[in-house]
């Protein structure tokens, strides 16, 4: 049975095809944006953006709460007013009249507005966290209102949503597939704020920071800059775009392969054993042994046969899904890369690249988790030509099939959905315009980890881009921090997500708007999806009680601020502790390490706390560098009086 979530995006779908069947423009009635609709919740104390569509050159009047504003249609029919601040409260309605007639948006709230954002762990929902259904059972609040974006990308900003979304009420029907985290945060910032709140859950599980980020925060990045220009050719050529990418993810095999140029498993003839498909399903299910619990690259093929007319024609390959990311070739030549486990693969091919005879089609399919593969029904692989006619490809019993683990993860294409350049920020984020916010909750960076270096940079254009949408430079964002996950160390070790968490750190400590969410002691070593999403969510309210309310009070935890070699050893200096340093379970605090520059030369030392500084004891001399709760799934006992982890760290020695 499909899921509630699976459902609603059905019924969403088709709402939003019936709507398209009308023209914006068929009369000068003003048309909201989406944004704005019954049971919305407007952003307290502050100016307040309303937009929409209407008639060429109409002059709209918004209205609300007895006061007005007005705006005049541009060529596009595209309106903009701005209303003065409200205070708290509500129900109110909210009226766009154009032309003599009248757009009404009935039962809105005045309060705090607050976007959650990220991948899973922001994702995850109220039913699959600790006490679900107990939690489920027990939300009933007519003052906090939901709205949920449906998944999406693109490759240029839309200025609305291509699936309708819609305010709701919590109740225990609306709650159960919501973000917990962002819910438990808004629960515990309600009974101390005392205002009605609205929560927009716009996450993506498995996505990659530069997906979310903006096109002008991507322009303003050095490192993305052959990228950008890669994904600004894929907007004009999407042939020419992957025949580049192509030669990159060419020679990225022949570097991990060793083939030699002509050898490679997307050449004709190419060596290696090939054995006859058995089905199109998961490879998991196929009864090969050596594949039942397989992540890697296996590869397919097969041959159709065209005339000299088909071959001439313009046509597009159809290839069905591939699970999870797939690198396609015909007759040698790429034609088209995806990484994502449900999307249908579609490839336009340049001319050329069909001939009269046999045309060979290649995949390179890779799986990193579950099940993996290329599935979906026959009429879903074919070849379309543009006069309509098509060539079906083969069955399962005319295609092969090659394993060659041990090559790795793959570089991703910059127009791919979940790790590209933008594509989620475009149909997710910029369609909600400069809608007043009260600030962001962020929780991503799993899929990071394995490139950490310089997250710190992408996670602060991410912040810069937001803000310069939504239209407040100072706009106040929360960053979780990544949970614990995998296995234990015995020995200091080098960790991408320990390297995602600094990088974290550093970019919350250079930005005075934005507050750091501790959750390194409340992961699940066995699974990375943390059930405990209520401890996130009170820690969230903290951080957001700080920096979104001005509230004086610690709210992050104990955070070192410096490494100092002393007579007695290192001293590491830290602030923000309530109440003072603790060591749980221990007369001493654990998980120090000293380091040389070196990688791989750190060791854990002694530590003990010393006032509201922790002494490290043991240096010889030839330490650089401190770490603290550093590894994937580190055992960190240091915390305040209050209860809150000191933050993980890494600092030079002075």
């Amino acid at each position: 049975m499909p899921s509630n979530r699976a459902k609603t995006a059905l019924i969403r779908t088709m709402l939003a095809a019936l709507a398209l069947t009308a023209s914006p423009f068929a009369s000068a009635q003003a048309r909201l944006h989406p944004m704005f609709q019954d049971h919305a919740v407007l952003q307290r104390d502050t100016v307040l953006p309303v937009w929409g569509t209407a008639k060429p050159g109409e002059t709209v009047t918004v209205t609300i709460a007895g006061k007005s504003a007005t705006g005049t249609t541009d060529a596009g029919g595209n309106w903009r007013a701005t209303l003065p601040a409200l205070a708290a409260g509500g129900p109110y309605t909210l009226t766009a009249t154009a032309g003599g007639a009248t757009t009404t948006v009935s039962d809105v709230l005045v309060g705090d507005v607050w976007l959650c954002s990220g991948q899973s762990n922001m994702e995850f929902a109220v039913s699959q966290g600790l006490n679900g259904q107990s939690e489920i059972a027990n939300a009933n609040d007519p003052e906090i209102r939901l709205l949920s974006v449906t998944r999406d990308s693109g490759p240029e900003p839309l200025a609305t949503f291509k699936h309708p979304v819609a305010w709701q009420a919590v109740t225990p029907k609306s709650i159960a597939d919501f973000s917990a985290a962002c819910y438990f945060m808004a629960r515990d910032l309600k009974a101390q704020q005392k205002v009605p709140f609205g929560l927009i859950d716009a996450t993506w599980g498995g996505t990659a920071i530069n997906a979310w980020r903006s096109q002008a925060s991507l322009a303003d990045d050095p490192a993305a800059s052959a990228a950008n220009n890669l994904l600004a050719l894929y907007r004009r050529d999407r042939p020419a775009a992957a025949l580049q990418w192509g030669g990159t993810w060419s020679d990225w095999w022949r570097k991990r392969s060793n083939d030699a140029p002509g050898k490679e498993p997307w050449q004709p003839n190419a060596p290696g054993e090939w054995r006859t498909l058995p089905k199109f399903d998961f490879w998991e299910g196929w009864g090969v042994r050596e594949l039942e619990a397989y992540n890697g690259i296996i590869w397919y093929r097969t041959e159709i046969t065209l005339t000299a007319a088909q071959a001439k024609k313009g046509a597009t390959l159809d290839l069905g899904i591939v699970d999870d990311m797939d690198m396609s070739f015909v007759n040698g030549t790429p034609v088209g890369t995806t990484n994502m486990w449900d999307e249908m693969r579609s490839y336009r091919l340049a001319p050329g690249v069909l001939k009269p005879g046999v045309n060979r089609i290649v995949i390179s399919a890779l799986d990193t988790f579950g099940p993996g593969g290329l599935y979906g029904k026959p009429e879903q692989r074919v070849l379309k030509f543009d006069d309509g006619t098509s060539v079906p490809l083969p069955d399962a019993a005319k295609w092969q099939y090659r394993v060659t683990p041990g090559i790795g993860d793959p570089p991703h294409a910059p127009w791919e959905t979940i790790a590209g350049l933008g594509g989620i920020y475009n149909a997710m984020i910029a369609p909600m315009g400069p809608y007043a916010l009260r600030g962001v909750a962020w929780y991503q960076g799993e899929a990071d980890a394995g490139n950490p270096a310089g997250y710190a940079g992408r996670l602060a254009g991410l912040m810069s881009g937001w803000r310069a949408q939504f239209g407040n430079r100072d706009l106040p964002f929360l960053i979780v921090q990544l949970a614990n996950w995998g296995a234990r160390n015995a020995a200091p070790m080098e960790s991408g997500f320990a390297g995602v968490r600094e990088e974290q750190r550093r970019a919350v400590g250079a930005d005075s708007h934005a507050a750091l969410t501790v959750a390194v002691d409340l992961g699940d070593v066995w699974d990375i999806h943390p059930a405990n999403k209520q401890q996130v969510g009170r820690r969230l309210a903290l951080n957001a009680r700080a920096v979104a309310y001005g509230e004086a009070i610690p709210h992050s935890g104990p955070w070192a601020t410096k490494a100092v070699r002393s007579t007695d050893g290192i001293r590491i200096r830290f602030a923000g502790a309530d109440g003072g340093l603790v060591a749980y379970s221990s007369a001493t605090p654990i998980g120090f390490e000293l380091c040389g520059d070196a990688y791989g030369s750190c060791r854990f030392v002694a530590a003990r706390i010393d006032g509201g500084d922790v002494l490290l004891a043991g240096d010889p001399g030839q330490a650089s560098r401190v770490r603290f709760c550093w590894g994937d799934s580190p055992v960190c006992n240091l915390y305040d009086k209050g209860g809150l982890p000191a933050v993980p760290f890494e600092l030079k020695v002075d």
